[in-house]
């Protein structure tokens, strides 16, 4: 470290060992790698001013937003497009377009901003964070659903208007005698990106093609990298971005037979340049703006929630979205995105407005991002009940030495083995599709609720020899357990299991049996592959037998000790997992019986 501050290898050493700290931390409070490493950028920088400017290394770091646009364009498959072409292309613009002109209004009209930079600002408020929403969907199991899939198509219209918003900052920056007519520099700009797509439609492929014949994986990765740095450094020659550059070069080459190979290549990159560009970001921060305008963050951080929930409420319900997916989808995208990021700080590079404002426009982002889980959380209370459908309750000729509860496909699989083995099943399930779906295979289920005491009195679980509890979501299994064993303790219960902290609750309630869902299926495909691969099927099938019997040991240790019982047993026996090697033979009762040999203790 010299007398200036710390030299290049020394800030490497410092933002490499902030990301690892921060990212995984944030991500497991659930705000995210994105605020994990601004957070990381703004104690290196401006808090504790050990690295004193962020503009070089930001400089630097742009380009895992190059590569970024480079893999989304990878991404874009025009089939894939026509397939929502609906929601991206009409609700997507729609969102964008009307939120943007909205804020760009409000912008005018009480921050008194010019009309060049309350249209970044307003268009650059509009995008959401795809991190953030895609964090929530999928904690919440929601990708799948009709709102999910209707907010993905939002976000990916947003990462798309990224490009048509980064093109026009050349446009609307100040007009100078060294920058020339904003119409030469338009038309440059137009011959530029006709050239790439001329270049990328003749030239890429078969560039690729002559590569991957000489067999050298590391030209091929060159190769990638090439193609991108050239067509982002051919966009930036003629005044447009280097994102935008990248992003047609993802897009020529999204049909290309190479695109999986060279997404490949580029991911590692993108990652790791794509946190530095938000860390330095970070470092760029400029406290005393912040300090000095916290009123304004006060204010204006409700107020783009609240225009960006109602525009996307609004046109949702427009699409024909119902109440409840258009309050979830609204809820989920009110944030300031990181996209915004890059916007601002470009805006601020061409003197569209002032490095000042670009701080104080990344912490109005930050904060939204900030509150995004608090928002989705809120938006609950606005849900209408949604009352599933209702068949009759009609137990008239239940009653067998089996209850099921709950008939999805684990149950169906449990119940066709019960069947063929000699025993009656009662079942009961709660969904009216799943109750006429076993009709139409002459199958009888009984339409009721398991959780209710007087639905398995009247389905005859006092004549039930055992109940066999196999509902899918963990906490409704709980409960049904909870109230047979209060109401009916003499009865033997037989549960699915959701993982293994599940498995462990249910032993501690003293379940008869429990089962997880995945943990047999699991075995016998690692045996079965074992087969694939050559091993004899009795090894393969002893390797199995004794992960079940490790498995069962450490459950033991964990239902008395708890989950984490075997990580610090350091003194006696741990019981951690171990490399799988072909088992030996050892005499038991004079006959031979292959098992895997125990760890020794440490």
């Amino acid at each position: 470290m010299t007398a200036e501050g710390p030299n290049l290898y020394t800030e490497a050493l410092l933002l490499l060992g902030g990301a690892v700290i921060a990212a995984p931390l944030f991500k497991k409070i659930g705000l995210g790698t994105v605020l994990g490493y601004l957070a990381a950028g703004i104690v290196i920088g401006p808090l504790l001013r050990i690295i004193g400017d962020g503009r070089e290394i930001l400089e630097f770091a742009e380009l895992g937003v190059v590569f970024l646009l480079f893999v989304i364009g990878l991404e874009l498959k025009p089939s894939r497009l026509w397939q929502m072409r609906s929601d991206i292309f009409g609700l997507g613009t729609l969102q964008v377009v009307l939120t943007g002109f909205v804020l760009m209004g409000l912008g005018v009209a009480l921050a008194g901003l010019s009309f060049q930079a309350a249209t970044i600002v307003g268009f650059g408020l509009a995008l959401s964070s795809t991190a953030f929403a895609m964090q929530i969907l999928e904690a919440d199991g929601d990708m799948n659903t009709a709102h999910g899939r209707r907010a993905f198509s939002i976000l990916l219209l947003q990462d798309l208007a990224i490009v048509p918003l980064l093109a026009l900052i050349p446009l609307l920056a100040p007009f100078t005698k060294e920058t020339g007519s904003p119409m030469l520099h338009f038309g440059i700009a137009v011959a530029a990106i006709v050239a790439l797509v001329f270049v990328g439609r003749y030239l890429l492929n078969p560039l690729f093609q002559i590569i991957a014949r000489t067999g050298a994986r590391e030209a091929m990765i060159a190769a990638a990298l090439f193609v991108v740095l050239a067509s982002a450094a051919a966009m930036e020659l003629v005044g447009l971005s280097m994102a935008m550059g990248s992003f047609l070069a993802g897009v020529l080459l999204a049909e290309s037979s190479y695109r999986h190979e060279l997404e490949a290549d580029i991911e590692p990159f993108r990652g790791i340049l794509l946190g530095l560009f938000f860390m330095g970001v970070g470092l760029s921060l400029n406290v005393e703006v912040i300090l000095d305008s916290w009123i304004v963050i006060l204010l204006a951080v409700p107020v783009v929630m609240v225009v960006k929930m109602a525009v996307m409420y609004a046109l949702c319900r427009l699409f024909g979205s119902s109440h409840n997916d258009a309050v979830r989808i609204a809820s989920i995208l009110p944030q300031g995105g990181e996209f915004g990021f890059v916007l601002f700080t470009a805006a601020a590079g061409a003197g569209i407005f002032s490095s000042s404002v670009a701080s104080l426009l990344i912490v109005v982002v930050t904060v939204s991002m900030a509150l995004t889980p608090a928002a989705a959380a809120l938006s609950k209370y606005l849900l209408n009940d949604e009352l599933e459908e209702q068949l009759e309750e009609d137990f008239d000729g239940a009653g067998a030495d089996v209850m099921m509860i709950g008939f999805s496909r684990f149950g169906q699989i449990a119940c066709q083995v019960l069947l063929a083995g000699g025993s009656s099943v009662t079942v009961i399930d709660h969904s009216a599709d799943r109750v006429r779906q076993a009709m139409r295979f002459g199958f009888r289920i009984y339409f009721g609720d398991g959780t209710r005491k007087d639905v398995l009195e009247a389905a005859g679980i006092q004549k039930a020899k055992l109940i066999a509890i196999c509902t899918q979501k963990k906490e409704v299994t709980d409960r049904i357990v909870d109230m047979i064993q209060a109401e009916y303790p003499t009865a033997r219960l037989f549960v699915r299991s959701y993982d293994r902290i599940h498995t462990l609750a249910l032993r501690k309630r003293g379940v008869d049996y429990e089962l997880r869902e995945t943990f047999e299926s699991g075995l016998m495909f690692g045996r079965r592959t074992l087969e694939a691969l050559g091993i004899d099927e009795r090894t393969a099938y002893d390797i199995s037998e004794d992960m079940r019997e490790r498995d069962e040991e450490r459950l033991v240790i964990q239902a008395s000790e708890g989950i984490y019982a075997g990580t610090d047993m350091l003194l006696s026996k741990p019981v951690t997992p171990e490399p799988l090697i072909k088992p030996k033979p050892r005499i038991v009762d004079g006959a031979d019986e292959a098992r895997t040999p125990e760890p020794e203790a440490t």
